[in-house]
């Protein structure tokens, strides 16, 4: 068997795939209306407190003893090294007293020798600010992505990429309101990560569609769509699985601190994944991408350069 001589007809489930898409679409869009996000303390201000142990932090430990406290749902993050920790507690500075330091040592006094390194306040208005910069982080993306695929094909290529890519996040973000991951910056740095990882697949479809459609014998964009897709399927499986055992890995055993941000991720890269195999190519069709014009304008770009090539020659040798 000659290599990728095995074409799947992925083009002949477009319609489909696109229905089930857009119902998935407007679903996201649904529970996000119906269901706020889990904001982090990150985004809506609370009290952060660093703290140093003589000895590895008890992590477990000193979530079981923050429970029941004015403490509770404080998120604890190893800081540097496993002696010393970073406790994100919701509750503001005002609410837990003039004292911090007294209320979480007294909260800690049965985890072992420790030091309470610094306290600091995170104000709600500079958690607004912060997810006002996260949203406008991921716009301003979207839009370098509508631009570089443009330069790098045509509008039409570009504008498929991005209603991809806007696909992915929308659906990745869904999940995180779905099971409500408190989101925080780790959280936005996921996003902006699966957003990266979607558009690096997608790019790779569509080059190999140019590609074959500058191949004499291509005539149809649904042949060139599943000829592309099926040759870059084990590419996209591969590294994709790779990608996935790895952030699995970090899941499994990285620590309750890294779990949120490996769960978005794992998410984003299954998502991205199949977005790149079953929709992005299909979003060529409608909006009008064909085989015969894409030949007709590179034989003319290709007539053009010929051109120039041929004017340059004659000036050169004092012909003109």
């Amino acid at each position: 068997m000659q290599p990728y001589s095995r074409i799947y007809p992925f083009a002949k489930w477009q319609k489909p795939i696109l229905i089930v898409i857009i119902g998935i679409v407007i679903a996201a869009i649904a529970l996000l209306f119906l269901k706020s996000p889990n904001y982090g303390i990150d985004f809506t201000g609370g009290t952060v407190i660093q703290v140093r142990y003589q000895n590895d932090a008890p992590q477990d430990q000193i979530r079981e003893v923050l429970k029941g406290t004015i403490f509770d749902g404080a998120q604890v993050q190893e800081f540097g090294s496993p002696s010393e920790i970073v406790i994100k507690a919701s509750a503001m500075t005002s609410s837990l007293g003039s004292d911090v330091g007294d209320r979480i040592r007294d909260a800690l006094k049965d985890t072992g020798d420790f030091e309470i390194r610094k306290i600091d306040m995170v104000g709600s208005k500079v958690g607004e600010q912060l997810r006002a910069a996260g949203t406008m982080a991921v716009v301003v993306s979207l839009i370098g992505i509508l631009i570089y695929i443009t330069l790098r094909f045509e509008w039409r290529f570009g504008v498929a990429a991005a209603l991809c890519a806007i696909h992915d996040i929308l659906l990745t973000v869904g999940f995180v309101v779905l099971l409500q991951i408190p989101v925080n910056l780790d959280i936005l740095a996921a996003l902006l990560t699966v957003l990266g990882y979607s558009l690096n697949d997608t790019i790779v479809v569509f080059d190999r569609i140019r590609e074959i459609m500058g191949k004499a014998g291509a005539s149809q964009l649904s042949e060139t769509i599943d000829e592309a897709i099926s040759r870059t399927l084990s590419r996209t499986t591969l590294t994709s699985l790779t990608t996935l055992f790895v952030v699995l890995t970090t899941y499994l055993f990285g620590g309750e601190a890294l779990k949120p941000l490996s769960l978005v991720l794992i998410a984003g890269i299954i998502i991205g994944t199949l977005s790149s195999i079953f929709f992005a190519a299909s979003l060529l069709s409608p909006f009008g991408v064909s085989v015969s014009e894409w030949k007709a304008r590179a034989a003319k770009t290709a007539q053009e350069k010929a051109e120039k090539a041929r004017i340059r020659a004659l000036y050169e040798r004092g012909a003109i």
